[in-house]
């Protein structure tokens, strides 16, 4: 039994990731044309209706992975994506960047390491995930003046980063083929099998 809920890694025909998309949008881009090619193992199979005139029933093979033609947004130069609480825990991979222990996403809050209070803005380069009892104790602080230290430096991912970020539960080979376009400095190539084991875990 195929499991639908497994999303699909779009990209352009040059190879670029886009986005994830579900079953029904994958199937949608074979019945139009608009699959330049196919990456990855065949992760589920889609039967339709019987043809009246050879009795044949018609099927797609949907790949992890599909490459298809057509215009699409261009990402702009100094391209920032949007921050959510989802995407910042997982790219801090579910760690108080203060205490070093992990949490599930309901022990987890958003901290601003120069509050806002203090002139802080809200951007990835200023915020990290913190387990509610750090986040209480720093308060309207610096991490400095808490005498927290703070275990990573905040960054902002680029847009391969982010789709990883916002995959569910991203397989192997979409993830090897993420990873061919993050940054060679990114930390994400350090904790993406921490960051997938927890996805597994927690379901947020």
């Amino acid at each position: 039994m195929h499991d639908l809920t497994q999303q699909v890694l779009r990209t352009d025909a040059s190879g670029m990731p886009l986005e994830w998309i579900n079953y029904q949008d994958a199937v949608r881009f074979y019945h139009s044309g608009r699959v330049a090619y196919c990456l990855g193992k065949c992760i589920y199979t889609l039967r339709g209706g019987i043809n009246a005139q050879s009795g044949a029933r018609s099927e797609v093979d949907v790949n992890a992975i599909l490459a298809t033609h057509g215009t699409n947004k261009t990402l702009t130069y100094g391209y920032v994506p949007p921050l959510t609480n989802r995407t910042l825990f997982k790219r801090d991979a579910q760690i108080c960047l203060y205490c070093g222990q992990r949490f599930v996403t309901s022990e987890l809050s958003r901290d601003h390491v120069t509050p806002i209070s203090r002139g802080g803005r809200d951007l990835w380069q200023n915020v990290v995930t913190a387990c509610k009892r750090c986040n209480n104790h720093k308060a309207g602080r610096t991490p400095e003046q808490a005498n927290m230290e703070l275990l990573a430096i905040p960054f902002t991912p680029t847009h391969a980063e982010y789709i990883y970020l916002k995959g569910k539960r991203v397989l192997a080979d979409q993830m090897d083929f993420l990873r061919s376009h993050f940054p060679r400095s990114s930390p994400l190539r350090d904790r993406e099998d921490v960051v997938r084991a927890i996805s597994g875990e927690h379901d947020s």
